[in-house]
C-alpha cells in the first residue's frame, strides 16, 4: 500500500500497487465503493497482467484518510487522485473509473491532461442532477446532519448486502458530501468535457441498465461507446470478460 497527501492537514489518499510496464492502469472506484473489491478480479485477467496497476481509493472511502473539513467535490476528488498520480510518478496513466469514479476521471484528465493518456469509464455520471432514482441522488436529499445521524443507516439497510459491505466502510459525511458534490457536477459538466477531451475514450454501458443517454453527441465526439449484453451498473461483476476486454483495448 502507497500514500499521498492530498490537503493542507496532512490527510492521505491510498492505493494498492502491483509493479508493471507503463503506462501505469489506474482504477477508481464509484461512490460508496473501494478500488480492489471492484477490480481486482479484472487486472487479474490474463490479458490484463504485466502492467503497473494502481487501485486508489477516493477520499473518505476504503483505506483512505476522511478528513472532516474536506469538501469532496469532483474537483477536489479529482486534485486528491492527481496527488497519489504525482507521488506515484504515474503520468501518462490509462484511467479506469465505474460510476462517480469516472466523473472524477473526466475531470482529472481536463484539469491535468498529462497525467492522462486514455479513458475506460462504466456507467459513469456525466450530467448534474441525476434521477432522484439514483443513489446518489437519495443520498444528497438529506440534509448533511440528518444523513450522518439518520440516513447512513438507512441507505445501508437499502442498498443491498454487497454494496453496503464497502459503503459501510466510508466516512458518512464524506459519502454525503461526495453524493452533493456528484449531483452538482463539474463546470463545465463532464459530458462536456468528455467530449472535448483529446484522448482515447471508452464508455461502457449495460445492457440492462438501458440506452445511453446523448449517445449520439458522445461518438460524434469520437468517444467508443460499448453496449455490455448481460450487464447492469456493475460492468465488472456481471460481464468481466467483456469489461477487460474494453479494458484491454481488445473488445
Amino acid at each position: 500500500m502507497q500514500q499521498a497527501t492530498f490537503d493542507s492537514r496532512g490527510s492521505h489518499i491510498r492505493w494498492t500497487e502491483a509493479p508493471g510496464e507503463e503506462p501505469a492502469r489506474v482504477y477508481l472506484h464509484g461512490l460508496g465503493s473501494m478500488s480492489t473489491a471492484y477490480h481486482a478480479h479484472i487486472a487479474a485477467r490474463p490479458a490484463l497482467t504485466g502492467r503497473r496497476t494502481l487501485f486508489v481509493d477516493l477520499p473518505g472511502h476504503g483505506t483512505s484518510d476522511r478528513p472532516q473539513d474536506f469538501g469532496y467535490t469532483l474537483e477536489e476528488h479529482a486534485d486528491a487522485v492527481a496527488a497519489a498520480l504525482d507521488a506515484a510518478g504515474a503520468a501518462g496513466a490509462e484511467l479506469i473509473g465505474h460510476s462517480m469514479g469516472g466523473a472524477v476521471a473526466v475531470v482529472l484528465a481536463h484539469r491535468r491532461p498529462g497525467l492522462v493518456s486514455r479513458l475506460v469509464l462504466t456507467e459513469a455520471n456525466l450530467d448534474a442532477f441525476p434521477p432522484v432514482t439514483a443513489a446518489s441522488s437519495k443520498i444528497a436529499s438529506y440534509e448533511e446532519n440528518e444523513f450522518v445521524e439518520r440516513g447512513y443507516a438507512r441507505v445501508l439497510d437499502a442498498v443491498g448486502p454487497l454494496w453496503a459491505a464497502t459503503m459501510r466502510l466510508a466516512d458518512p459525511r464524506a459519502l454525503h458530501r461526495s453524493a452533493v458534490g456528484l449531483r452538482r457536477g463539474s463546470d463545465p459538466v463532464m459530458r462536456t468535457l468528455l467530449e472535448d477531451s483529446p484522448v482515447d475514450r471508452v464508455f461502457l454501458q449495460g445492457a440492462h441498465s438501458g440506452e445511453l443517454a446523448g449517445r449520439d453527441g458522445l461518438e460524434s465526439a469520437g468517444v467508443r461507446v460499448v453496449t455490455v449484453p448481460g450487464a447492469g451498473h456493475n460492468v465488472m461483476f456481471d460481464n468481466p470478460g467483456a469489461f477487460a476486454a474494453a479494458v484491454a483495448g481488445t473488445g
